[in-house]
């Protein structure tokens, strides 16, 4: 029988609040040569029983579990905010991110189609907002509330069972065998006479949130999730065989558990390769990540509203821009992601200049010289690096804090609220001078916890993740380093530009082209012709594993080269938008998604194995949804078969039976393993742009 539980209001037995946990039983860890799970406070108060942990609400999370409780399978989702779905939720970014061919065929998943479904049900129609960067803009606490009533649909659809926990983060991991046994969770909620949730900001809370003790601001329910027992077996019955009881989905924004678990993974720029030959880097460089937003809305007004000068807007003024000339128009910036549109109007001008700003309109605002906050030095960077982890003590025993740089998440804060200030009030453009910028006082800061973001402070509850950690995949014969998807699997750069020539060695610029040639590498390999007379292939990698798909540009929103991000005269990194432009469809192979060490965890979202300059394509909403899709419908299938997901692409230089079958049952659910007409053969992908 269906059943749906949400955890948000723990029941706690004061008295156990004193109690350790067993010593005997960390000790017998530690005899057993596995790390012990560090003794909390107290006992938990709960233990939980699953069959997916899917850690992160946000859309690869929430496909997870969609998959799974399809599947008929017991879901325990957690998330550190309250919200379901993180870009279209709690990260403000309520605009489809989606390319124009896939969108016009409705090539997605089944379940990024129906949560499509149910906007245009829900407003009648599809872009509430009227925005222009996306053919569906929309109101954050909407898109909280439509995903969550198709989780609780597709619990019922498929009488799985849905534990959902908000408020909650993963503390510590109990890892044997090579694989996870158990995990200790930290759930809060207000403390008595503190004001609700949602009134502080995310930096203002997230340590807090990872200790165990109560605070002033948060009371903590310990929380044990474990695997469900197995059943018992009638008179004669043979069970299938479980090699893992469970499983666990890393669908964090940041590629949580991968630091904490503390796989093999990659940060920031990767050093450049034939492989990764736009890098901007001849060495790795783990602090420059893509910069993060803080979105917020804005409201337009009939009257001028006062906006008082914020104290720290003198700080961060020298970096807010228009950017390019061409973009230096404050109905272009308003209008890119207007979310609500109060007086919708039919045949609006073809220049988005000219659009109409009405009264009651709210603009959701994530601009790149704007609220993008982008460090990128070992000073200020958010994501704390492995040797940043072991520094700050995180990979102890009970250390794991969350892994992020609260005083950078602060500074984003202000940063954006400061770009507001600079919207509504600022005279001044970095990047285009004097004389550019004008005022537009008829605007206001939506706060409150009726507002879109949902928060008394007016930003999105969370940032907004352009790139976290990456997993490296399991090595294999033809990837000894470990499995990733790079920058020349996706991307259509002409590498014929004298850089690549100049900045790769010769053989490594002949490898380039060997791997370009697509289905003539092994003649050109044999042959040896001239490179110019070498024809780049006019595709995507079609990866044998593939269990999901995406498509968009390889956009990037580069670090900054001085810290703090905001200092007079800062310039982006140099070259990291070199490998920007359009890519080819792509597909997300199941290994990308299957990290070392563990057997039982399974990546999802933007933290699969994929290179810095893939990443930047992999990143938007529908990939998310294709990525969590696979992950929960691999873990059910793993249960079912009696499998681990690495054995079925462990030897695929043969062909793999139940990875085929896997495959087959991914696109008879209505989630596609590949575009149409997808084909070594097939080079023509001129329409997909």
């Amino acid at each position: 029988m269906q059943q749906f539980f949400v955890h948000q209001k723990p029941r706690l037995n004061r008295r156990m609040y004193q109690r350790l946990l067993s010593i005997s039983c960390s000790l017998m860890a530690l005899a057993a040569g596995q790390p012990a799970l560090s003794a909390p406070p107290r006992n938990p108060d709960r233990e939980v029983t699953c069959d997916l942990l899917v850690v992160g609400g946000g859309l690869s999370g929430a496909a997870a579990a969609y998959e799974a409780l399809h599947a008929g399978r017991t879901v325990c989702l957690t998330e550190i905010t309250d919200w379901v779905g993180g870009q279209i939720s709690a990260q403000g970014t309520s605009a489809l991110d989606e390319r124009p061919t896939q969108r016009q065929l409705r090539f997605f998943p089944r379940g990024y189609l129906e949560f499509r479904d149910r906007i245009q049900k829900y407003y009648g129609r599809l872009n509430p907002g009227q925005c222009w960067v996306s053919e569906s803009c929309f109101l954050p606490y909407d898109g909280h509330k439509l995903l969550f009533e198709i989780l609780q649909s597709a619990a019922k659809k498929g009488k799985g069972t849905l534990k959902w926990y908000p408020n909650t983060v993963i503390k510590d991991l109990d890892l044997a065998g090579g694989q996870i046994k158990s995990a200790l969770a930290i759930q809060h909620q207000p403390a008595p006479g503190a004001p609700p949730l949602n009134t502080w900001t995310l930096s203002q809370t997230i340590l807090e949130a990872y200790r165990y003790e109560n605070s002033p601001q948060l009371d903590k329910t310990i929380i044990r999730f474990i695997p469900t027992p197995p059943p018992v077996p009638k008179r004669g019955q043979q069970l299938p065989p479980r090699p893992a009881e469970w499983y666990v989905v890393d669908a964090t924004e940041t590629g949580e558990i991968i630091g904490l678990a503390d796989v093999p993974y990659r940060l920031g720029i990767d050093a450049r390769s034939y492989l990764e030959p736009s890098s901007a880097s001849e060495t790795a460089e783990p602090y420059c990540t893509q910069g993060f937003t803080y979105t917020f809305a804005m409201q337009a007004t009939a009257e001028p509203q006062t906006h008082d000068l914020p104290p720290y807007y003198e700080r961060y003024a020298p970096y807010y821009s228009y950017e390019l000339e061409r973009l230096a128009d404050f109905n272009l910036v308003y209008t890119y992601r207007r979310i609500w549109s109060a007086k919708h109007t039919k045949d609006l001008p073809s220049n988005v200049r000219q659009w109409p700003i009405n009264p009651g309109d709210i603009s959701m605002q994530n601009w790149t010289w704007g609220n993008d906050y982008r460090p990128g030095t070992a000073a200020d960077n958010l994501i704390y690096t492995r040797e940043q982890l072991q520094e700050t003590g995180q990979l102890e025993p009970g250390g794991w804090m969350g892994g992020l740089r609260a005083e950078t998440l602060r500074a984003g804060e202000d940063h954006a609220k400061g770009y507001f200030y600079w919207l509504v009030a600022g005279t001044t453009d970095s990047q285009l001078g004097d004389g550019v910028k004008k005022t537009y006082p008829n605007h206001r800061f939506m706060t409150g916890l009726d507002s879109p973001m949902g928060t008394v402070h007016g930003l999105s509850k969370y940032p907004y993740m352009r790139e976290g950690r990456r997993i490296i995949g399991r090595p294999s014969w033809a990837h000894p380093d470990g499995f990733t998807v790079w920058e020349i699997d996706i991307s259509r750069r002409d590498y014929r530009d004298e850089f690549y020539r100049l900045s790769l060695l010769p053989e490594d610029y002949r490898r380039l082209w060997q791997a370009l040639a697509g289905l003539e590498t092994t003649e050109v390999v044999r042959t040896q012709p001239g490179i110019e007379d070498i024809e780049k292939r006019g595709r995507g990698t079609v990866f044998p594993d593939a269990v999901g798909i995406g498509h968009y540009a390889i956009d990037f929103h580069p670090c900054m080269t001085l810290s703090p991000p905001e200092a007079p005269g800062n310039s982006e990194r140099d070259g990291d938008r070199r490998g920007q432009g359009t890519a080819y469809p792509f597909q997300i192979p199941l290994r990308a998604m299957i990290p070392q060490k563990i057997d039982n965890m399974l990546v999802a979202g933007k933290s699969i194995a994929t290179s810095h300059v893939a990443a930047a394509a992999y990143r938007v909403h529908s990939f998310e949804w294709s990525a969590g899709a696979a992950a929960g419908t691999a873990a059910a299938f793993a249960l079912e078969k009696g499998i681990m997901p690495y054995q079925m692409v462990d030897d695929l230089t043969r062909p793999e039976p139940e990875l085929a079958l896997f495959q087959r049952l991914l696109e008879a659910n209505g989630n596609p393993t590949a575009f149409p007409n997808t084909s070594i053969f097939n080079n023509s992908w001129d329409d997909w742009r």
